[in-house]
């Protein structure tokens, strides 16, 4: 092997974060092919972790790891999304921060994950959702998700609270929905307003509205319903409740507790 590919290598080295994934299409951008992959493979420099996919010898590679390959090297737009990036946000009391059990992670169109990503066992139950929930989503409303040594992208709070929102499909999903509603008192207007104009979810956008407001927090005053499309008609959104005529749901009667059933989207 010359002395060129051995170069080739040390950069990849370099540029490498440790404890993460590193891809083909990475490796052919920094001048390493597949053929010389595989050599490095065979001469111990890179350990083989799936099907277009290495580990450097020696990481331990978590599904941090793995999501960064997927957003930094495969032009993915798959993120920490919903309940999860909440979580980290220390805006969830379900779950103690650190000890999530399930990732969900959330993309902005119908993309398929690579089989090396989805196949491996991970130390985490890996849920993934294709939502395309907004038609332009704003620069701020990601978040960086601290990995040491490297990041991760993740939704910001207002657009996690409105991903998990559009993934409500019970009466217990909705119930625990306004549970985090209620305790999201530091909410931005200006970009919970700039989201929900652009989301296409008519179900989210009254959710939103109607719990924000239920809740009695001070930020829902700034927002602007005017600006914001809600759709025609009704929709039921939790069984056996009662309707709201504001926003045309049907939502949890606050004196019903542990109720639980199938939503119709």
């Amino acid at each position: 092997m010359t002395s060129r590919n051995i170069s080739k290598i040390n950069q990849v080295l370099q540029e490498w974060p440790k404890n993460t994934v590193a891809t083909q299409p990475w490796l052919t951008l920094l001048g390493v092919s597949i053929k010389l992959a595989n050599w490095h493979v065979s001469s111990g420099w890179l350990k083989r972790f799936g099907t277009g996919a290495y580990l450097r010898p020696g990481d331990q590679v978590e599904w941090q790891g793995g999501v960064y390959a997927l957003q930094t090297q495969l032009d993915k737009t798959a993120h920490v999304g919903g309940l999860t990036a909440l979580e980290f946000q220390g805006l969830s009391h379900f779950v103690p921060l650190g000890h999530q059990t399930k990732i969900l992670l959330i993309s902005d169109k119908q993309e398929r994950l690579p089989a090396w990503f989805c196949n491996h066992q991970w130390n985490v139950d890996i849920e993934h959702k294709c939502l395309s929930l907004f038609e332009h989503i704003p620069p701020k409303s990601a978040t960086e998700l601290d990995c040491g040594g490297f990041q991760i992208t993740m939704s910001c709070r207002e657009r996690a609270m409105m991903e998990q929102m559009r993934l409500v499909r019970s009466n217990y999903d909705l119930e625990q929905v306004c549970l985090l509603m209620e305790g999201f008192t530091t909410a931005r207007p200006a970009m919970a307003q700039e989201l929900l104009e652009n989301c296409r979810s008519v179900k989210v956008k009254r959710l939103f509205l109607w719990s924000s407001e239920t809740s009695g927090h001070g930020w829902f005053k700034c927002l602007d319903p005017s600006r914001i499309d809600l759709g025609k008609g009704k929709r039921q959104i939790y069984t056996g409740g009662r309707f709201d005529s504001k926003y045309l749901i049907t939502v949890p009667d606050r004196e019903i507790s542990n109720v639980s059933g199938s939503s119709e989207m």
